[in-house]
Protein backbone atom coordinates (compact mmCIF):
# COMPACT_ATOMS: atom_id res chain seq x y z
CA UNK A 1 0.00 0.00 0.00
CA UNK A 2 1.14 3.51 -0.48
CA UNK A 3 -0.32 7.49 -0.69
CA UNK A 4 -1.34 8.59 -3.87
CA UNK A 5 -3.00 11.94 -2.97
CA UNK A 6 -2.05 13.81 -0.33
CA UNK A 7 -3.80 17.01 1.02
CA UNK A 8 -2.59 19.65 2.79
CA UNK A 9 -4.02 22.29 4.75
CA UNK A 10 -1.98 25.47 4.60
CA UNK A 11 -2.83 29.33 5.40
CA UNK A 12 -1.05 32.44 7.46
CA UNK A 13 -0.52 30.69 10.92
CA UNK A 14 3.19 30.06 11.78
CA UNK A 15 2.95 26.35 11.37
CA UNK A 16 1.63 26.28 8.11
CA UNK A 17 5.21 26.09 7.41
CA UNK A 18 5.78 23.04 9.36
CA UNK A 19 2.62 21.09 7.78
CA UNK A 20 3.97 22.01 4.20
CA UNK A 21 7.28 20.31 5.73
CA UNK A 22 5.23 17.02 6.67
CA UNK A 23 3.20 16.83 3.92
CA UNK A 24 6.11 17.32 1.79
CA UNK A 25 8.05 14.84 3.32
CA UNK A 26 5.44 12.25 3.13
CA UNK A 27 4.96 12.58 -0.90
CA UNK A 28 8.37 12.43 -0.96
CA UNK A 29 8.44 9.33 0.35
CA UNK A 30 5.25 7.71 -0.94
CA UNK A 31 5.68 9.21 -4.45
CA UNK A 32 2.64 11.14 -4.22
CA UNK A 33 1.09 13.73 -5.46
CA UNK A 34 0.44 17.00 -2.84
CA UNK A 35 -2.24 19.27 -3.18
CA UNK A 36 -1.79 22.16 -1.47
CA UNK A 37 -5.46 23.92 -0.45
CA UNK A 38 -5.72 27.64 1.13
CA UNK A 39 -8.99 28.71 1.94
CA UNK A 40 -10.38 32.05 2.00
CA UNK A 41 -12.88 31.81 4.75
CA UNK A 42 -14.88 34.90 5.48
CA UNK A 43 -18.28 35.99 7.48
CA UNK A 44 -21.47 36.37 6.13
CA UNK A 45 -23.08 39.95 5.55
CA UNK A 46 -25.52 39.14 8.67
CA UNK A 47 -22.19 38.76 11.01
CA UNK A 48 -21.76 43.08 10.27
CA UNK A 49 -25.37 43.85 10.98
CA UNK A 50 -25.53 42.28 14.12
CA UNK A 51 -22.47 43.30 15.17
CA UNK A 52 -23.38 46.83 15.02
CA UNK A 53 -19.93 48.08 14.31
CA UNK A 54 -19.19 51.29 11.86
CA UNK A 55 -17.43 51.08 8.80
CA UNK A 56 -16.55 54.51 7.59
CA UNK A 57 -19.02 54.49 4.97
CA UNK A 58 -18.72 51.53 3.87
CA UNK A 59 -21.28 48.48 3.70
CA UNK A 60 -20.93 44.97 4.59
CA UNK A 61 -20.41 44.00 0.52
CA UNK A 62 -17.73 46.50 0.26
CA UNK A 63 -16.22 45.82 3.71
CA UNK A 64 -16.11 41.68 2.81
CA UNK A 65 -14.82 42.53 -0.29
CA UNK A 66 -11.31 44.32 0.92
CA UNK A 67 -10.98 40.85 3.38
CA UNK A 68 -11.79 39.06 0.60
CA UNK A 69 -8.62 40.94 -1.42
CA UNK A 70 -5.92 40.85 1.66
CA UNK A 71 -6.59 37.41 1.76
CA UNK A 72 -6.02 36.92 -1.50
CA UNK A 73 -2.72 39.00 -1.47
CA UNK A 74 -1.64 36.55 2.07
CA UNK A 75 -1.96 33.43 0.10
CA UNK A 76 -0.45 34.32 -2.60
CA UNK A 77 2.27 34.37 -0.54
CA UNK A 78 1.66 30.89 0.57
CA UNK A 79 1.63 29.70 -3.14
CA UNK A 80 4.76 30.67 -3.54
CA UNK A 81 6.55 29.22 -1.10
CA UNK A 82 4.45 25.94 -1.61
CA UNK A 83 5.28 25.90 -5.62
CA UNK A 84 9.19 26.59 -4.54
CA UNK A 85 8.76 23.44 -2.13
CA UNK A 86 7.45 21.22 -4.93
CA UNK A 87 10.34 22.31 -6.76
CA UNK A 88 12.97 22.17 -4.97
CA UNK A 89 11.96 18.67 -3.41
CA UNK A 90 10.92 17.68 -7.35
CA UNK A 91 7.42 16.90 -6.61
CA UNK A 92 4.13 15.92 -8.55
CA UNK A 93 2.02 18.87 -6.79
CA UNK A 94 -0.91 21.31 -7.35
CA UNK A 95 -2.01 24.33 -5.22
CA UNK A 96 -5.61 24.72 -4.63
CA UNK A 97 -7.45 28.38 -3.34
CA UNK A 98 -11.42 28.05 -2.83
CA UNK A 99 -13.63 30.19 -0.79
CA UNK A 100 -15.83 28.55 2.08
CA UNK A 101 -15.84 27.37 5.49
CA UNK A 102 -12.69 26.12 6.23
CA UNK A 103 -13.54 22.67 7.73
CA UNK A 104 -15.88 21.60 5.66
CA UNK A 105 -14.05 22.38 2.65
CA UNK A 106 -11.47 20.76 3.95
CA UNK A 107 -13.87 17.75 4.35
CA UNK A 108 -15.15 18.02 1.09
CA UNK A 109 -11.56 17.64 -0.82
CA UNK A 110 -10.36 15.25 1.24
CA UNK A 111 -12.79 13.03 -0.13
CA UNK A 112 -10.52 12.69 -3.10
CA UNK A 113 -6.97 12.32 -1.15
CA UNK A 114 -5.41 9.94 1.05
CA UNK A 115 -4.75 11.75 3.83
CA UNK A 116 -5.78 15.25 4.89
CA UNK A 117 -2.99 16.97 6.55
CA UNK A 118 -4.24 19.63 9.26
CA UNK A 119 -2.46 21.74 12.47
CA UNK A 120 -3.53 21.52 15.84
CA UNK A 121 -5.74 24.22 17.28
CA UNK A 122 -3.55 26.14 19.19
CA UNK A 123 -4.08 24.65 22.98
CA UNK A 124 -3.42 27.97 24.55
CA UNK A 125 -6.60 29.91 22.99
CA UNK A 126 -9.04 30.36 25.59
CA UNK A 127 -11.67 31.18 23.62
CA UNK A 128 -15.34 29.22 24.42
CA UNK A 129 -15.79 29.05 20.73
CA UNK A 130 -16.70 25.52 20.88
CA UNK A 131 -15.86 24.82 16.76
CA UNK A 132 -12.41 25.83 17.45
CA UNK A 133 -11.31 22.24 16.78
CA UNK A 134 -13.45 21.54 14.17
CA UNK A 135 -10.51 22.13 11.21
CA UNK A 136 -9.27 18.64 12.64
CA UNK A 137 -12.76 17.07 13.72
CA UNK A 138 -15.20 18.08 10.91
CA UNK A 139 -12.68 16.39 8.04
CA UNK A 140 -11.81 13.36 10.18
CA UNK A 141 -15.60 12.83 10.88
CA UNK A 142 -16.65 13.91 7.59
CA UNK A 143 -14.16 13.17 4.40
CA UNK A 144 -13.80 9.05 5.40
CA UNK A 145 -10.09 9.52 5.07
CA UNK A 146 -7.77 9.71 8.16
CA UNK A 147 -6.51 13.17 8.96
CA UNK A 148 -2.80 13.55 10.07
CA UNK A 149 -2.71 16.04 12.77
CA UNK A 150 0.89 18.16 13.19
CA UNK A 151 1.53 19.85 16.95
CA UNK A 152 0.80 23.24 17.30
CA UNK A 153 4.84 23.36 18.99
CA UNK A 154 7.77 21.63 18.92
CA UNK A 155 9.76 20.09 15.98
CA UNK A 156 8.86 17.71 13.54
CA UNK A 157 12.22 16.33 12.41
CA UNK A 158 11.16 12.76 11.69
CA UNK A 159 7.80 11.10 10.91
CA UNK A 160 7.09 7.30 11.47
CA UNK A 161 10.34 6.54 12.45
CA UNK A 162 8.67 4.72 15.27
CA UNK A 163 4.98 4.76 15.73
CA UNK A 164 2.97 4.15 18.95
CA UNK A 165 -0.69 2.61 18.32
CA UNK A 166 -3.45 3.01 20.21
CA UNK A 167 -5.45 -0.66 20.10
CA UNK A 168 -8.08 -0.92 22.78
CA UNK A 169 -9.66 -3.93 20.63
CA UNK A 170 -12.54 -1.04 18.97
CA UNK A 171 -14.11 -0.88 15.71
CA UNK A 172 -11.98 2.35 15.24
CA UNK A 173 -8.93 1.35 16.37
CA UNK A 174 -8.32 -1.30 13.83
CA UNK A 175 -10.18 0.99 11.19
CA UNK A 176 -6.79 3.23 11.97
CA UNK A 177 -4.35 0.71 11.56
CA UNK A 178 -5.55 -0.34 7.71
CA UNK A 179 -5.57 3.61 7.55
CA UNK A 180 -1.84 3.95 8.71
CA UNK A 181 -0.84 0.56 6.89
CA UNK A 182 1.29 3.08 4.48
CA UNK A 183 2.99 4.59 7.59
CA UNK A 184 3.12 1.58 9.15
CA UNK A 185 4.97 -0.66 6.38
CA UNK A 186 8.13 1.59 6.75
CA UNK A 187 8.45 2.41 10.13
CA UNK A 188 11.85 1.83 11.89
CA UNK A 189 9.79 0.25 15.01
CA UNK A 190 6.22 -0.27 15.82
CA UNK A 191 4.72 -0.60 19.29
CA UNK A 192 1.23 -1.19 20.26
CA UNK A 193 0.30 -0.13 23.60
CA UNK A 194 -3.32 -0.87 25.24
CA UNK A 195 -4.08 1.03 27.91
CA UNK A 196 -5.98 -0.30 30.92
CA UNK A 197 -6.78 -3.09 29.14
CA UNK A 198 -10.26 -5.09 29.51
CA UNK A 199 -9.33 -8.67 28.82
CA UNK A 200 -12.14 -11.07 27.88
CA UNK A 201 -13.64 -12.61 24.40
CA UNK A 202 -14.63 -9.92 21.71
CA UNK A 203 -11.89 -7.49 24.03
CA UNK A 204 -8.44 -7.84 24.34
CA UNK A 205 -8.00 -11.51 24.30
CA UNK A 206 -5.30 -13.18 26.82
CA UNK A 207 -2.82 -11.23 25.92
CA UNK A 208 -3.52 -7.28 24.73
CA UNK A 209 -3.06 -6.52 21.83
CA UNK A 210 -0.83 -9.58 20.49
CA UNK A 211 -3.68 -10.37 17.97
CA UNK A 212 -3.47 -7.30 15.88
CA UNK A 213 0.51 -7.53 16.36
CA UNK A 214 0.19 -10.63 14.41
CA UNK A 215 -2.30 -8.98 12.13
CA UNK A 216 0.42 -6.56 11.42
CA UNK A 217 3.38 -8.83 11.25
CA UNK A 218 1.53 -10.82 8.47
CA UNK A 219 1.54 -7.78 6.63
CA UNK A 220 5.64 -7.19 6.91
CA UNK A 221 5.06 -5.04 10.22
CA UNK A 222 7.15 -5.74 13.13
CA UNK A 223 5.72 -4.47 16.10
CA UNK A 224 5.81 -5.09 19.71
CA UNK A 225 2.63 -4.93 22.17
CA UNK A 226 2.39 -3.53 25.49
CA UNK A 227 -0.21 -2.58 27.74
CA UNK A 228 -0.37 -0.44 30.87
CA UNK A 229 -1.86 0.44 33.85
CA UNK A 230 -2.79 3.68 34.87
CA UNK A 231 -5.32 4.44 37.21
CA UNK A 232 -4.38 7.74 37.87
CA UNK A 233 -4.48 9.53 35.01
CA UNK A 234 -6.80 9.64 32.15
CA UNK A 235 -6.71 7.05 29.36
CA UNK A 236 -5.35 9.96 26.90
CA UNK A 237 -2.52 11.46 29.38
CA UNK A 238 -1.21 8.10 29.77
CA UNK A 239 -0.83 7.43 26.05
CA UNK A 240 0.64 10.10 25.44
CA UNK A 241 2.95 9.67 28.81
CA UNK A 242 4.47 6.56 27.31
CA UNK A 243 4.93 8.18 24.20
CA UNK A 244 7.06 10.56 25.66
CA UNK A 245 9.11 8.12 27.37
CA UNK A 246 9.36 5.75 24.17
CA UNK A 247 10.48 8.95 22.15
CA UNK A 248 7.84 8.33 19.39
CA UNK A 249 7.41 10.53 16.60
CA UNK A 250 3.88 9.18 15.24
CA UNK A 251 0.59 8.31 17.37
CA UNK A 252 -1.93 6.17 15.33
CA UNK A 253 -5.10 6.36 17.16
CA UNK A 254 -8.87 5.56 16.33
CA UNK A 255 -11.03 8.35 17.16
CA UNK A 256 -14.47 9.04 18.99
CA UNK A 257 -14.86 5.72 20.05
CA UNK A 258 -17.61 7.02 22.14
CA UNK A 259 -20.33 10.22 21.16
CA UNK A 260 -18.64 13.36 20.31
CA UNK A 261 -20.99 15.11 23.32
CA UNK A 262 -19.94 12.23 25.54
CA UNK A 263 -16.35 13.52 25.23
CA UNK A 264 -16.77 17.33 25.23
CA UNK A 265 -18.84 16.29 28.52
CA UNK A 266 -16.63 13.51 30.32
CA UNK A 267 -13.41 14.08 28.24
CA UNK A 268 -12.01 10.99 26.27
CA UNK A 269 -8.92 10.00 24.24
CA UNK A 270 -9.85 11.91 20.87
CA UNK A 271 -10.23 15.19 23.30
CA UNK A 272 -7.02 14.43 24.90
CA UNK A 273 -4.90 13.75 21.72
CA UNK A 274 -6.12 17.01 19.88
CA UNK A 275 -5.49 18.91 23.01
CA UNK A 276 -2.44 18.00 24.07
CA UNK A 277 -0.41 15.99 22.00
CA UNK A 278 3.22 17.02 21.21
CA UNK A 279 4.02 14.70 18.25
CA UNK A 280 1.99 14.06 15.04
CA UNK A 281 -1.23 12.37 15.58
CA UNK A 282 -2.88 10.08 12.87
CA UNK A 283 -6.78 9.77 13.80
CA UNK A 284 -9.29 7.45 12.06
CA UNK A 285 -12.84 7.57 12.56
Amino acid sequence: MALKDILVHLDTTARSTTRLAVAAALARQHGAHLIGLCVIDLPNTEYFYGAGMAFSGAGPEQVLERMRGDAVLQCAAIEAAFHDTVRRQELQGEWRLTEGPTPATLALHGRYSDIVVVGQPNPYDQSLDAGRHATVVTPLMSSGRPVLAVPFAGECATLGEHVLVAWNASREAARAVNDAMPLLERARKVTILAVNPARGLGVHGEVPAADIALHLARHGVKAEAAHTVARDISDGEALLSYAADLGVDLIVAGAYGHSRARELVFGGVTRTLISEMTVPVLFSH
